[in-house]
């Protein structure tokens, strides 16, 4: 148990933070919710319940779909931009492990079973990671427009007002503001870690270039 935890630390950590953060949104949230639900007369809605509100969702999968957005917009823009100085960038002007071809690994008994299949396989595993992030992507955002539908509707039955469908909100200026102001940091935090990961160092993480490379020093 103690080797897995070590080996796992990384993820485990992570995850538990997500947790975490993940309750501490929902309880907030709730009684955040509650406190409005009073203020228009109306009754309060239980924890468990709370779950399926706009509200809630809403929120989690317009944060979601940014993130995701995020990470399949880094994987795919790193395989054909360089960013000479950043340790997260492929070495321009020379070979890079991640542009070998997998076929010359297929003997590798340690290689993943893709790359021993070979054909179809082997070309959408050697792609998997973007197509990953990016169907993540996809279902946050539509969920998003689900949740911000689902939102937008309670409210207005709070004001006996009409309610409108997912396609009405698809073209509501709110909606795309949601979305393009999470956006907008994401693409903001990746260029600026980026940036000052040229020419600042952190001793001991693997995002970072070693103490004493120079600026210049590309790639890992």
């Amino acid at each position: 148990m103690r080797r897995f935890l070590r080996d796992n630390g990384l993820s485990i950590t992570l995850f538990a933070l997500f947790f975490v953060s993940v309750v501490g949104q929902v309880l907030t949230g709730w009684r955040a919710l509650v406190a409005d639900l009073g203020i228009h007369g109306l009754p309060p809605v239980g924890l468990l319940d709370y779950l399926t509100t706009g509200h809630f969702l809403s929120a989690t999968f317009e944060n979601w779909e940014s993130e995701f957005l995020q990470m399949s917009v880094y994987v795919l823009l790193t395989v054909i931009l360089i960013q000479k100085g950043s340790s997260e960038s492929k070495k321009p002007d020379e070979a890079n492990p991640e542009d070998e071809t997998p076929e010359a690994k297929h003997g590798d008994p340690d290689a993943p079973w893709p790359v021993h299949r070979g054909g179809l396989l082997l070309r959408l595993y050697s792609h998997s990671l973007s197509l990953a992030l990016l169907t993540l992507f996809v279902l946050s955002f539509w969920l998003h427009l689900a949740g911000s539908t689902r939102r937008s509707n309670e409210e207005a039955l709070w004001h006996q007002q009409p309610t409108k469908t997912m396609s009405e909100t698809l073209v509501d200026p709110e909606f795309w503001y949601e979305s393009f102001q999470n956006w907008q940091s994401e693409f903001l935090s990746m260029g600026v870690l980026m940036v000052l990961g040229i020419y600042l160092r952190e001793r001991g993480s693997p995002e970072s270039k070693p103490v004493a490379a120079p600026h210049a020093k590309t790639g890992h």
